[in-house]
């Protein structure tokens, strides 16, 4: 199963209420159970790597009122799913 796949199920299944108040532009960094507030995915990116590892990730998203928000989590880079 795809990795990002699988993220962003997890991510959008545990979508509730953001637990706090974030300053338009500084991204937020996930932590395990933290309560998310995702009605649409902009955009997701993270570093180019050319080697298998863990990078730091960064989401780009609207909340249900309509604010853009960026969350910072940790994943395996592209990479990791492209190898034979």
């Amino acid at each position: 199963m795809n990795i990002r796949l699988w993220l962003g199920t997890g991510v959008m299944a545990v979508a509730c209420v953001t637990t706090g108040v974030q300053a338009q532009g500084t991204p937020v960094e996930y932590e395990y159970g933290m309560k998310l507030d995702i009605a649409k995915v902009i955009a997701l990116t993270e570093p180019d790597q050319q080697i298998c590892e863990v990078v730091k990730a960064q989401m780009t998203y609207l909340d249900s009122s309509g604010q853009q928000r960026e969350l910072q989590y940790l994943k395996l880079a592209d990479v990791c799913s492209y190898r034979d």
